[in-house]
């Protein structure tokens, strides 16, 4: 069965936030790849604009969240869960977010794009040398580094391809070294 099948009928033919039934598309959300229908939501083309350009954001429209954030599937969760962080200066926002529960997963999943984030709240990650990182970065390690538990020291020079941010701390970021996984702060890499 295909993807968008799955969400015809996972969604009954209507978007999955706003219950429309006119001109309904798939919609991945980000970060994830869109390969599975878990990933992916059925959406109309108001909502869709509207999440891809802040600029044409009709907040009444998304009173419709009060209703869809109880969704159980996470990408609806995540989508609903962004737009309401977005919107929050409005005040009724703010009363949803604080009865929206998501897991450890789907949360980080929200904030993995810093959607809907507010600059205060956003953790920035910078190297040695005050360069923001974003995930998929390579660095280079500006200091030989001992790594516990896996016995052997990282060289200084050594190029870590591919990291992810950890997002509860601006000062670690995580990749590969010799194989292993392994945490890094961040004072010393250097893009």
């Amino acid at each position: 069965m295909s993807i968008e099948k799955e969400l015809q009928q996972r969604s009954e033919s209507k978007c999955e936030l706003c219950t429309s039934p006119d001109e309904l598309l798939v919609y991945t959300v980000a970060p994830k790849p869109g390969d599975s229908s878990d990933q992916c939501t059925y959406l109309c083309v108001t909502c869709q604009t509207q999440i891809d350009y802040p600029d044409q954001t009709d907040t009444n429209h998304w009173r419709c969240l009060n209703d869809s954030m109880w969704n159980t599937n996470p990408a609806v969760q995540v989508l609903a869960w962004r737009m309401l962080n977005r919107l929050r200066a409005e005040g009724w926002p703010q009363d949803l977010l604080d009865m929206l529960y998501l897991d450890d997963d789907t949360l980080a999943w929200a904030r993995a794009t810093d959607q809907g984030e507010n600059e205060a709240d956003k953790i920035v990650h910078k190297d040695s040398n005050g360069a923001i990182l974003t995930a998929g970065d390579s660095v280079v390690l500006i200091k030989d580094l001992n790594v516990k538990g896996a016995n052997f020291i990282a060289k200084r020079g050594t190029a870590v391809r591919n990291i992810t941010l950890t997002h509860d701390n601006p000062e670690h970021i995580e990749g590969k070294v010799n194989g292993q996984h392994i945490i890094i702060l961040t004072k010393f890499v250097k893009k």
